[in-house]
């Protein structure tokens, strides 16, 4: 830091006092001076609160943040430290604790006050959030930590009568989260021949987690994801077959955890076209139909040529029998004819 010279005043017009340089220390507030002087004790006195007044002058409101970042898992609590220097009482010391949360950093909100003796919450964190050692120390405490209150977090302090500006501090938040379950579903034509996307998503996982897609039955094989977004990936698979159909399993991991989501797909053959089975069946009728009809015929034709092969027989019985009696008769006659 840079070196100052004081030049007191108050030894000015006395010869028996020695100007020294003033030396800057950085773990004290402001410097000391470091006078020789010799005199009576009225100018020793007079000495001293020059001094005293000019290390006051000095001393301004100071904010230290112990850590810079910190982390946390889901559930747990953390201490959010914040110190802080000032020379004046306390009566009137004014805290804020502010947070710009990640999922929206542009709109921070207030976290908690502490105001001429009184304590303020935000609604959204009653209970879970409280001071640790106020006034003497501006730490708080976050219980029961969400992934939602994650972000950078601002301590700023204040302290009238002093008129320095207030003391900043800050520091980043980050909850550690275990994946959410994931949500598997399946899109497309399970035909033979078709085309089936596998998708799976996760709502949450701090670090971002890992998607990975794997055929476990009836074997196990690794599958390419392509990955949508963060926190959702998919697989596509074409001309998909017999072989295809099993049980797919997506899993979401990061360093505390994984979960799992399942698909059980079954690939079948596509169904006869109904027309052309309505064709067929109206072709085996027809042919059918004509089989019974020249069946029917063929018997008409067989009765009918049965009648007729008898009435020729017996036309031919009668024509003999006419000749038999012709032949029976002329014997007679003769006979009668020599008598």
């Amino acid at each position: 830091m840079e070196k100052l010279k004081m030049l007191s005043m108050c030894a000015k017009n006395s010869p028996s006092l020695t100007l020294v340089e003033q030396i800057d220390t950085e773990s004290s507030c402001g410097s000391l001076c470091l006078l020789s002087a010799m005199g009576s004790a009225g100018r020793w006195m007079l000495l001293t609160l020059c001094v005293c007044f000019s290390v006051l002058e000095n001393c301004a409101l100071r904010v230290t943040m112990r850590e810079s970042s910190l982390k946390v898992v889901q559930g747990d609590f953390v201490v959010l430290p914040c110190s802080f220097f000032t020379s004046s009482p306390l009566s009137r010391l004014n805290v804020i604790w502010t947070l710009a949360p990640s999922s929206s950093p542009d709109t921070p909100i207030q976290v908690i006050v502490y105001d001429h003796g009184q304590v303020i919450e935000d609604p959204s964190l009653m209970g879970r959030v409280g001071f640790t050692g106020i006034p003497w120390s501006a730490d708080i405490v976050l219980n029961d930590t969400r992934v939602a209150d994650a972000g950078v977090y601002r301590c700023m302090v204040n302290n009238p009568p002093e008129t320095a500006d207030p003391g900043i501090g800050e520091l980043e938040l980050s909850v550690l989260a275990p994946p959410s379950l994931p949500l598997c579903q399946w899109d497309g034509d399970i035909e033979m021949g078709g085309s089936v996307t596998l998708s799976c998503s996760v709502a949450e996982g701090v670090p971002t987690p890992d998607i990975h897609w794997d055929k476990v039955n009836p074997e196990e094989i690794a599958l390419p994801v392509n990955m949508e977004d963060d926190l959702s990936g998919s697989v596509q698979i074409i001309n998909v077959s017999s072989q295809t159909s099993g049980l797919y399993r997506c899993s979401a991991t990061n360093l505390l955890g994984t979960e799992n989501c399942y698909i059980n797909l079954s690939i079948y053959s596509p169904a006869p076209d109904s027309s052309s089975g309505m064709l067929q069946g109206v072709l085996l009728t027809l042919s059918m139909s004509l089989l019974l009809l020249a069946l029917l015929v063929l018997v008409l034709w067989l009765h009918r040529t049965g009648q007729d092969g008898r009435r020729w027989r017996e036309r031919k019985d009668e024509e003999e029998e006419e000749c038999y009696n012709e032949i029976q008769y002329t014997p007679s006659l003769m006979k009668r004819s020599f008598v």
